[in-house]
């Protein structure tokens, strides 16, 4: 899908109005443009736009209500608001990189099952650099929309791995991955979640490393639960119905990891997905079994339906072996979280006030919100087991989001600097610039850290 192109003398002017530029803007033009924007009751506000015509009765103009904290708001919804055209800014815009990349996010429709109706209106830009670095941002977060709306049935760990050997042979990076014996051996708590799944689901560690070795090393982890019934402790089926995107954290870290190469900043970096099926069968681990991690520590498990934060251990604890100058898990981990910040809102627990801060900050920028939670000391012992070193859950219902990334902690070296990620990655509903379905969250804000911190 096209909807980004380089700009032609032909296309059609959008002119941006603030609301406290409408009534200046006004006394310039006709009686009749006045009375057509008073007729459509046009107030410059975010969400609110008018075409206006010449005598040909053919558009000469888009007239867009638009406000620079509201980037979202105000652009989001035109690539299917406007008729089938190419239409460009009429001037210069400070946030132009974020208004053509909101405008391509408004144009998104996962169509590989269902084709559809009309094609999205596109926009041109002038300046080719401008241009690229959009295209380049709004490709990653196609693939991690387009990963996680695609149905378990075609994503699971075996194709999952396969999109990421076809990423890394397209970004000259390397790809690996660890099955069968092997992972059982050096990722025993991967192997214990997804060895319930059939033939054709079986579980794997998967890695990619790119850039120079002398570069600052960055370590991306993600959950790639490629669907989720909870296991033997079975989800109901409400609870069931959007599963497919609880490998929305590995949707998302590889979407990150491909802006990061097509951007190509000067870091190393090394992307850990463990990808498995949370399946029912007579292999699936149970309720009170003791499972190994690769850290050695054992595990008693309380609940089935906690496995996320399982196959995350032994990403993290091989994630610290190689000493990363920074290590990021983004996870669809608990529900606790979106009881907290809702699903707009990505939850961060980090070790290194340092890094929360900028990342939010970051992430308050360009609309990619994030906000921060404790990793609350006391609420540790929570997790203790009388037969095991640790138990995956606590034994009561409260600080849920916090204790899953306590259990994560336990696996990180004091000295890595280490930031978790709990998100949704999934729109409940259409709002501008994010249609319902899988979504990226957090890519965008920790690119702009780390482009920021490393570029």
């Amino acid at each position: 899908m096209v909807c980004l192109v380089k700009r032609k003398a032909s296309d059609i002017q959008l002119q941006l109005l603030e609301k406290a530029e409408l009534n200046g803007w006004l006394k310039n033009q006709s009686a009749a443009t006045k009375r057509w924007l008073k007729t459509h009751d046009f107030q410059a506000q975010p969400g609110q736009h008018c075409l206006l015509q010449n005598t040909k009765g053919e558009i000469s103009s888009v007239i867009v209500g638009f406000s620079p904290e509201h980037i979202f708001k105000s652009i989001g919804y035109l690539p299917y608001a406007l008729p089938e055209n190419t239409y460009t800014f009429s001037k210069a815009l400070k946030q132009e990189k974020l208004a053509a990349l909101v405008w391509g996010l408004g144009a998104y429709r996962f169509t590989h099952y269902k084709a559809a109706k009309r094609a999205p209106a596109k926009l041109s830009l002038a300046q080719s650099k401008t241009l690229t670095q959009a295209k380049h941002e709004l490709s990653a977060v196609t693939l991690t929309r387009d990963l996680i709306n695609t149905p378990a049935a075609d994503m699971g760990p075996v194709q999952l791995a396969k999109v990421m050997q076809t990423l890394a042979k397209r970004c000259q990076a390397n790809f690996k991955q660890i099955t069968g014996a092997p992972l059982a051996k050096q990722c025993p708590a991967v192997h214990a979640v997804g060895k319930g799944a059939g033939k054709g689901y079986e579980p794997r560690m998967l890695e990619l490393t790119w850039g120079k070795k002398s570069h600052p090393k960055v370590t991306l982890a993600g959950k790639g639960v490629c669907f989720d019934t909870g296991g033997l402790d079975i989800k109901p089926a409400r609870g069931m119905q959007l599963m497919k995107k609880d490998m929305g954290g590995a949707a998302n870290v590889l979407g990150l990891a491909q802006l990061i190469m097509d951007s190509k900043l000067p870091i190393r970096l090394r992307v850990l997905i463990p990808a498995v099926e949370n399946a029912v069968s007579g292999e699936a681990f149970r309720p009170s079994d003791i499972i190994q991690t690769r850290k050695g520590l054992t595990v008693e498990i309380g609940n089935t339906d906690a496995e996320g934060r399982l196959v995350l251990a032994d990403a993290l604890c091989m994630a610290c072996e190689d000493k990363p100058d920074l290590l990021i898990d983004l996870a669809t981990l608990t529900g606790a979280c979106r009881v907290a910040v809702g699903t707009d809102i990505s939850a961060l627990f980090s070790n290194d006030d340092s890094i929360a801060t900028a990342l939010q900050k970051a992430g308050d920028a360009i609309e990619d919100p994030i906000w921060r939670l404790p990793l609350f000391e006391p609420y540790d012992n929570s997790l203790n087991s009388p037969v095991a070193d640790l138990n995956n859950i606590s034994g009561g219902g409260y600080g849920g989001g916090i204790v899953a990334a306590l259990f994560l902690q336990r696996f990180i070296t004091p000295t890595t600097p280490w930031v978790h990620l709990d998100l949704m990655a999934w729109n409940i509903k259409t709002k501008p610039g994010r249609p319902e379905g899988g979504d990226a969250m957090a890519l965008r804000a920790v690119f702009a850290y780390l482009q920021k911190r490393f570029g």
